[in-house]
């Protein structure tokens, strides 16, 4: 009796399975926060209610702890959630779903033999968030929350090194905003300030999740588009130049801006083997782009 109160009582979610992987016991802490009560899940197979768990993975982890008796992690990054609850702090916005650690162990009879295994949850979403927060100040550029040069760098090389060794293309976009100096020294710094961040967040929709975008300097940015050939990099770059054309920056509600954006656009090929290779064409082409009036997209392709 007095083991029933601690397991119900720990602020831990543990879950008791059985060979077959149903639950046997479900304690107070998952009831809360599954919204499901240990009555109408007891007997009944996890991935009857959790369905998202019957993968290669989690069964082989289970059938590894009653074969062999071990304790396995199921969560080794923290930003992972096994039971798909919601966060319960009240300051943290950053993720859906809680943030779970998880252990699965043996739970032996009086003989020695496996009888069930256990998994104990706990949440950590509020590390996690912590964790999170601190990457970002030391990857995201602080004035346009987009990535900083140091991190664009460190995934270029990697992307050249991936590149090199799969021989897959990838291609880099380096944008300059035109006359930028024109704007800071017409309506001030906070204008441009304004700008940046404004058109950071355009040209952020435009990208797609697996693409890097960063801030190198000033009003100078860079994108780094994996999977992309060089076609598709001056689509896309082209699809950017129309849309911050088109766009009225409304700094204040009678200080209406207008810019425009040119880029250079360059795509990894036998000839390009290191980052300092990738970035020079890039930026041979945006001079070429701004020597011919601003306003475009050239591809370093177009002169190699």
């Amino acid at each position: 009796m007095i083991y029933e109160q601690i397991f119900h009582m720990v602020n831990v979610g543990i879950v008791i399975l059985d060979v077959d992987l149903k639950v046997v016991k479900w304690n107070k802490w998952m009831e809360i926060h599954s919204n499901i009560s240990c009555d109408i899940i007891a007997g009944k197979s996890i991935f009857d209610f959790y369905p998202n768990l019957d993968t290669k993975w989690f069964n082989r982890s289970c059938k590894s702890v009653f074969s062999f008796g071990n304790t396995a992690f199921l969560t080794h990054k923290l930003y992972k959630t096994i039971f798909p609850f919601k966060p319960v702090s009240s300051f943290v916005t950053i993720f859906d779903n809680m943030c779970q650690d998880c252990i699965v162990g043996p739970l032996r009879n009086e003989d020695k033999t496996i009888e069930y295994l256990y998994l104990m949850v706990s949440d950590v979403t509020k590390m996690a968030s912590y964790e999170k927060k601190l990457l970002d100040m030391g990857s995201k550029d602080g004035l346009t929350n987009i990535y900083n040069r140091k991190y664009f760098e460190t995934k270029l090389e990697e992307e050249i090194e991936r590149s090199n060794r799969y021989k897959n293309k990838f291609s880099l976009i380096i944008f300059d905003i035109d006359f930028f100096k024109k704007v800071n020294d017409k309506y001030g710094h906070l204008a441009g300030d304004y700008i940046l961040k404004t058109f950071a967040k355009i040209v952020s929709k435009l990208l797609r999740s697996s693409d890097i975008f960063a801030r190198y300097g000033g009003e100078e940015f860079c994108c780094i588009l994996p999977e992309t050939p060089n076609e598709l990099a001056v689509i896309i770059a082209e699809r950017i130049r129309k849309e911050i054309e088109k766009t009225l920056f409304e700094y204040k509600k009678d200080t209406k801006i207008r810019i425009t954006v040119s880029q250079g656009v360059s795509t990894i090929n036998k000839n390009i083997t290191t980052k300092t290779d990738i970035i020079n064409l890039a930026d041979k082409a945006l001079y070429k782009a701004k020597s011919r009036g601003r306003n475009q997209v050239v591809t370093a392709q177009t002169y190699l």
